[in-house]
């Protein structure tokens, strides 16, 4: 993450962003039903009101423009009814566009019909792909080879309805002008979008391309696999409910949690995601930063009912009332960042570490003794490697990423980081945590702590360490011990 970077400050009016992509009408019909059909199984709905909004490439511009970004939206709509709704959506919503109108073409409509905020049946309105004339691509095309130069960032917005059918010539002419581009592709194959910075698949379009993934740390292997394949700078894998994966080609994976509450409809979200990382890499944020925004501004959506966006009053409202750092497993540079913004807002951050191969009660215990002498906890964790050297060759009995895994799902843990050394010094220096924790069955006292720990660079500067009793008879080697020979 950037260092010293308060997210409830930013601003992104200085962000210049172009939108190409697939522009929709998403449309919902309200009604009630009381009474099921005498024709068929099926509950009459008397329509009370209906709702036009924009959506796909449309709706990202929208977010955008909510944001308070300077955007502009490319793409084609058809000379009919839905077209027209469309054009006036955006004049309403101050979107700055250059559409075409197409004949024989029909505007790509969505139509939902709900009960008491319930859908009941989506419609789609749509041309095949082949609908859209080569001709007609040129000329969206010619309009964003005009416009590229005047932009930080360019987003392709892919729902495969055809616009982007090929989008290489988009990326290599932005690459061209320095232009980053971020994507949330459609396409399986992800030579298209070689050259992009970003591109951001669901998981399961991830997984139509790898295949399913049994663990994290398999799903990213595959990521890096993909992106030093075709040449991406970023995966960022949305996973729904659990949140979202950043994947760079090198480096680090980061895991981020989801932050949504209440789940009413996740209509247009992935469209809220895309906007807030252009939004916010735009704005000179980095990817873990971006995405993280992009998390809290999906908690939000997502609990609105129907394609919405998320103003840039409101997102800035969600960091102040909630937990506006990421949490989890995070790679060391990107944690460094975050412990300084942690501190940077008054909060006491405590810091242990371990093997933590076969976590049982008395390091829950622990944990939580060490948590409370301060605000945050981070864990570090020894890698599979230390953990050999440490432990013998039979051991670790579960790998680095499921022990991380379990750790960061306790209350007490906010973060869990490797490092391979035996002894955690260089991490503690690159972490600068204030409080170090020490379990008092290896050092009777502090004086005892060997400098290999890192308790010198946390004293020096101004911090405390603290030994904490361990609970009796708890010892994973002798748990470990115990089971085999009563195998």
């Amino acid at each position: 993450m950037t260092a010293n970077t308060d997210l409830t400050k930013i601003n992104f009016s200085a962000a210049r962003i172009l939108v190409v992509g697939d522009v929709m009408l998403d449309q919902y019909w309200h009604g009630s039903a009381s009474r099921i059909s005498p024709e068929a199984p099926v509950p009459v709905v008397k329509i009370n009101n209906t709702d036009n909004r924009l959506g796909g490439a449309a709706n990202v511009a929208k977010n955008l423009v909510a944001l308070g970004c300077k955007v502009t939206l490319l793409g084609a709509i058809g000379n009919d009814d839905a077209g027209k709704i469309i054009l006036d959506l955006l004049k309403t919503q101050h979107v700055s566009h250059n559409l075409l109108t197409l004949e024989n073409f029909s505007t790509i409509t969505k139509l939902r019909v709900l009960c008491k905020h319930q859908q009941m049946i989506r419609l789609d309105h749509e041309d095949e792909l082949e609908s859209i004339d080569l001709e007609s691509l040129k000329g969206i095309y010619d309009l964003f080879a005009a416009e590229i130069s005047n932009f930080d960032t360019l987003v392709l917005s892919d729902y495969a309805k055809g616009v982007l059918y090929n989008p290489r010539p988009y990326i290599e002419v932005a690459n061209a002008f320095g232009v980053p581009v971020i994507i949330d592709p459609k396409s399986n194959d992800f030579s298209l979008y070689r050259g992009a910075a970003v591109v951001k698949p669901n998981l399961t379009e991830f997984e139509k391309i790898v295949g399913k993934s049994a663990t994290l740390d398999i799903m990213v292997a595959k990521a890096q696999s993909l992106l030093n394949l075709h040449g991406i700078g970023c995966l960022i894998i949305t996973r729904g409910g659990d949140g979202i994966t950043i994947v760079p080609s090198t480096g680090e994976a980061t895991h981020l949690p989801a932050l949504s509450s209440e789940v009413y409809d996740v209509t247009g979200a992935g469209d809220t995601v895309l906007a807030v990382l252009a939004a916010a890499t735009s704005s000179a944020l980095d990817i873990v930063q971006a995405a993280y925004l992009s998390t809290v501004a999906a908690g939000l959506v997502v609990s609105k009912v129907g394609t919405s966006s998320v103003s840039f009053q409101e997102l800035k409202n969600a960091l102040k009332q909630t937990d506006d750092l990421p949490l989890g497993i995070m790679s060391e540079a990107a944690l460094s960042e975050v412990i300084k913004q942690s501190q940077e807002r008054g909060e006491k951050v405590v810091f242990v570490n371990g093997c933590y191969d076969f976590i049982h009660y008395g390091h829950i215990r622990y944990l939580e003794k060490a948590r409370a002498l301060g605000d945050r906890l981070v864990v570090g964790v020894n890698t599979d490697a230390s953990v050999k050297r440490l432990k013998g060759p039979d051991r670790p009995m579960y790998n680095e990423q499921q022990r991380m895994e379990v750790l960061v799902s306790l209350k007490a843990v906010d973060w869990a980081v490797t490092f391979d050394e035996n002894t955690p010094g260089r991490l503690v220096e690159s972490l600068n945590p204030n409080i170090i924790a020490k379990g008092d069955e290896h050092f009777k006292s502090i004086d005892e702590i060997p400098a290999a720990e890192g308790v010198g660079h946390v004293l020096r500067n101004g911090g405390s360490v603290h030994l904490i009793s361990r609970t009796p008879d708890c010892s994973s080697s002798k748990m470990i011990d115990f089971i085999s020979e009563n195998q």
